[in-house]
């Protein structure tokens, strides 16, 4: 099982060039083989010393955030937020004047108004739904997900029925600009390290946005190809045919079960949501064999997802001489008979192999898109992060830095590269690239 969760050095580096020419691919063309390699019409990077107070809205599954963000102009900002459960109601047939309203009862209560001159309140607008985006501000919904069924809004624009119920309700603000989280993430770490050219999210999900030269979009058909522009990776859909991956059974039974079978593979083997799934069936093939448990299990176990890979967490750092974390986890957690100490060696042990795999899988996906620009490893160069796998799996960071010094080299990893959390990016995110349109057009 060892052999099988391990990648080697070699590995990565057919990783690396799997990942160039998918990235390659998806720039110049559609294709479903390759990253879909999304722009995302973001053009104008922060500087860290730009003022004022821009609105974010952030539409969710289960919550719509209305944020208030004021930029101070020395790389540092401030929040107000007011969180909105989002309704059956409005999930069903009228979201975008329940929006509006929210909206409106926020500018009330924090008594805000368009500025001097201005007739709105520049807004950036995080979507968490399946958009073609079509402008910097336009994106038509491709389809509804989480439970929503909004009629009549699947192939129209987000932006467009938003604003409509924003006049309806005399609501004095613009939407500026769309985009996703991991957007969201850059523009927040590139207000605080104005040399920041990627942003990712390792958490529930993973995904991955940075800086290209417009040159190398070859599909990109706007009018200016000077310059810059941010790129959605959706690296979550990387080598969906698993031909560089080092795919285990342990991995295809997850997918074969899970509801988008043989999409996001590489999701799945490297975010929060589904590490400890694979574990649960690493561990269960052990019990299989009686190697583990003396080949019992229990009910809780033997039901999908329910090995938490925050139990991973938790059992990786254990580092007491009889595992009394690991102990407490299968035996009261999972309701497993009495463990021996060999049982939770044997559960550490694939714990620590398989959370190894998924950070060696993160820092190749990482390093990859970095050495795509090459010209970027001679200057500092800083990359924003959020989500739970680097917020709080043990050594996740650490690790991120240890293993990108094999393909990075030594000097860039020590001396120019600099990681950090960039929370947030769904909120602040949005308020800034609401800015830099607003900053831009001005």
């Amino acid at each position: 099982m060892a052999a099988s969760f391990a990648v080697t050095d070699d590995k990565i580096r057919e990783i690396i060039k799997g990942f160039h020419e998918s990235m390659k691919t998806g720039l110049d063309h559609d294709d479903k083989d390759a990253l879909p390699m999304i722009p995302t019409y973001v053009r104008g990077r922060p500087t860290g010393e730009e003022k004022g107070t821009y609105l974010a809205l952030d539409l969710g599954g289960t919550n719509l955030r209305v944020c208030q963000v004021t930029l101070n102009g020395d790389t540092t900002y401030s929040l107000v937020q007011q969180k909105f459960t989002i309704t059956q109601e409005a999930k069903a047939e009228r979201l975008w004047d329940f929006v509006a309203e929210c909206v409106g009862v926020f500018l009330e209560e924090h008594d805000l108004r368009p500025a001097p001159g201005k007739r709105t309140i520049p807004c950036g607008y995080t979507f968490s739904f399946p958009i073609f985006q079509t402008g910097i501000s336009s994106g038509n919904l491709s389809m509804w997900n989480k439970g929503f069924t909004v009629p009549n809004s699947v192939g129209r624009d987000v932006v467009n029925l938003t604003q409509s119920a924003f006049q309806r309700h005399h609501i004095p603000v613009e939407v500026v600009a769309i985009l996703n989280d991991t957007v969201g993430t850059l523009m927040t770490s590139g207000y605080q390290n104005p040399d920041t050219q990627m942003g990712i999210i390792f958490g529930t999900g993973t995904n991955a946005a940075y800086w290209e030269d417009v040159e190398n979009i070859g599909k990109w058909n706007g009018p200016d190809r000077k310059g810059e522009m941010v790129i959605n990776l959706e690296w979550g859909a990387f080598d969906n045919a698993t031909d560089v991956l080092p795919y285990t059974m342990h991995d295809n039974k997850l997918n074969r079960k899970s509801p988008n079978h043989g999409l996001q593979v590489f999701e799945k083997m490297i975010s929060g949501l589904f590490l400890g799934e694979v574990s649960r069936n690493a561990i269960l093939a052990l019990v299989d064999q009686r190697l583990l448990f003396g080949g019992r299990s229990s009910d809780i176990l033997n039901k999908s997802y329910t090995f938490d890979t925050a139990y991973m967490s938790e059992i990786v750092a254990d580092s007491s001489e009889d595992l009394s974390t690991v102990k407490t986890v299968l035996e009261s957690t999972l309701d497993l008979p009495s463990t021996s100490l060999l049982d939770r060696k044997i559960v550490k042990n694939v714990c620590l192999m398989i959370g190894k795999r998924g950070v060696r899988l993160s820092a190749a996906a990482m390093s990859a898109v970095l050495l795509a620009r090459p010209e970027l490893l001679k200057t500092s160069v800083s990359v924003g992060i959020d989500g739970s796998m680097y917020q709080f799996y043990p050594d996740f960071e650490k690790d991120l830095y240890d293993v990108s010094r094999v393909f990075l080299g030594d000097d860039f990893v020590d001396n120019k590269l600099r990681l950090s959390l960039a929370k947030d990016g769904s909120g602040v995110g949005a308020a800034i690239v609401a800015m830099t349109v607003d900053r831009d057009r001005a």
